[in-house]
């Protein structure tokens, strides 16, 4: 199937409190998901553009002194450098990358495509990054329901996503949609997960340059009181 850009193929979840039909997360490579990433990756998945304007935005929205999540973690987690952070724990697929990224303060290995509960208190975080991971979830609802419950009242979610992918591994339903579908589809799992406002899509790729193109959707998780 090729590209669409149009969000005929998402309106069973945009229209209801219904899941995405099942089809829709499956992967031309369905084995294992520890085997894939068992090798260190250690290296970058968009360009050095790309990645400061990933860095700007983590530094427009992220609290100073705060606790940060980072969601599938790995290597470099693209946050600026000057910019103080109680701490930043990480929660990917492969400990040696962890291991190797000097942002982190701890971190956690889990499979969310296995495991999607998050391994946190409720409220535990001022902010939560997902940064060119998001197209691998197969269950991104649950995912991002989990981490509105880790999340403190008003913090914001940032997910941040290019047209880079390892194809074997990106869901369906990513592969069957353009850059302006895949802000749709990712407001949709904010929406879906009913723990967000002031959800917004932001188109942040660089101008004038053949750089990586960069995306993100950004919601705060609410301020009324939710029941876990």
């Amino acid at each position: 199937m090729g590209c669409q850009n149009t969000t005929s193929l998402m309106q069973p979840a945009m229209n209801s409190n219904q899941p995405f039909p099942e089809q829709y997360f499956r992967r031309m490579d369905e084995s294992d998901d520890e085997r894939f990433y068992d090798s260190p990756r250690l290296v970058v998945h968009i360009d050095d553009v790309a990645i400061a304007a990933t860095t700007q935005l983590y530094r427009e929205y992220l609290p100073p002194n705060g606790d940060v999540l980072d969601l599938m973690s790995s290597w470099r987690s693209h946050l600026p450098t000057d910019v103080p952070y109680r701490r930043v724990v990480g929660l990917g697929m492969n400990e040696v990358e962890m291991r190797d990224n000097p942002q982190l303060t701890d971190y956690v290995v889990q499979n969310l495509n296995k495991i999607s509960r998050l391994p946190f208190d409720d409220a535990s975080f001022d902010g939560c990054i997902l940064t060119v991971s998001v197209q691998y979830l197969t269950q991104p609802v649950d995912v991002f329901t989990e981490v509105g419950r880790v999340l403190r009242p008003g913090a914001p979610f940032l997910t941040v996503f290019s047209n880079r992918m390892f194809p074997t591994k990106a869901v369906a339903i990513w592969q069957s949609l353009d850059d302006r579908g895949h802000r749709q589809l990712v407001e949709s799992y904010y929406q879906l997960a009913g723990r967000f406002e002031g959800i917004q899509s932001l188109d942040r790729s660089p101008k004038g340059s053949y750089s990586d193109p960069l995306h993100a959707v950004v919601g705060h998780r609410t301020r009324q009181p939710l029941t876990f």
